[in-house]
């Protein structure tokens, strides 16, 4: 569970002991994190504002609560934490996180802890379709080394001979790489279909035997098939899609709170908002002004 709302408040903390090292793109807005940081313009073609590799330890801390792109990190050595789901969850080597814009996203280092990571940020242009499906944070297995390897061709590339043609194509092998774990093709038709039915069906009392006898499969390997494909529980998926649908007609209709906590399976609205805030990080009024505000900018 989430901390105090004082604890998660806008900072960006570096440790004196990190090493960073990455590219930007074109016309990026200034930070002094990356300010050395060489410009890649192909970067701009993919909407990425920035990837690199980074080395950290405690008290490195980020928290952004109107965060408006979408990062993905890939651990390759030690560990850090990652609030995901509402909760701070352990992002140790072989694990990736994917933190969505428009939705509270923080992280740290672990005291007396190395964090090693390669990163990339996204910035979607308004209407255009998201990298990944997803309005919360979501963590899953994920192989770091073909990323990092990109990223270190990126670098090099942009640090040296700068050839177009080849910036390009480090550059689409890390949207290769990202684009695996945000769109997962591997998913087994009958967990596909599971899911297809429980979003279509959200008011419904979804267990964790019902959601096992509709797929044909046992609890335990639902169990399993879940935390490996999705990153996630068979009944945090359920949440994940209740609150995804909740965030969608929040920021496109003008229904009632009341009505939205109904429409997706709670019958108290004190206890859907609740869930709304630890899983969006915003009380669901706060994100419809929120959303409102972003549309008329």
């Amino acid at each position: 569970m989430i901390g105090p709302r004082a604890e998660l408040t806008d900072v960006t903390i570096h440790s004196p002991r990190t090493r960073m090292t990455g590219v930007k793109a074109k016309d990026v807005e200034s930070r002094p994190w990356i300010a050395n940081f060489p410009v890649c313009p192909v970067l701009n073609q993919y909407h990425m504002v920035h990837v690199g590799i980074q080395e950290t330890r405690a008290p490195t801390r980020i928290v952004r609560t109107k965060q408006t792109s979408t990062y993905f990190l890939a651990c390759f050595g030690g560990q850090g934490r990652v609030l995901v789901d509402g909760r701070w969850r352990i992002c140790r080597e072989g694990y990736a996180c994917l933190l969505p814009a428009h939705t509270l996203n923080a992280f740290e280092a672990l005291r007396g802890v190395r964090w090693e990571f390669c990163w990339v940020c996204f910035q979607r242009p308004s209407g255009q379709r998201p990298i990944a499906d997803v309005t919360s944070p979501v963590m899953a297995r994920f192989d770091p080394l073909p990323l990092r390897s990109a990223i270190q061709g990126l670098m090099y590339e942009c640090h040296g001979p700068q050839q177009p043609t080849l910036m390009h194509e480090w550059t689409d092998l890390i949207q290769a790489y990202v684009l695996r774990f945000a769109q997962p093709r591997e998913q087994p038709d009958q967990l596909r279909l599971l899911w297809e039915r429980v979003a279509a069906h959200l008011a419904d009392d979804w267990t964790l035997p019902r959601l096992a006898r509709e797929a044909g499969y046992s609890n335990e390997h639902l169990r399993r098939l879940c935390r490996r494909q999705l990153g996630r529980s068979p009944m945090h998926q359920v949440i994940y899609l209740r609150m995804r649908r909740a965030a969608e007609l929040l920021g496109t209709t003008d229904q009632t709170i009341e009505s939205i906590s109904h429409e997706v399976g709670y019958g108290n609205p004190f206890v859907f908002s609740n869930a709304f805030t630890k899983w969006i990080g915003w009380r669901p009024s706060e994100y419809r002004r929120k959303k409102l505000s972003a549309a008329a900018e």
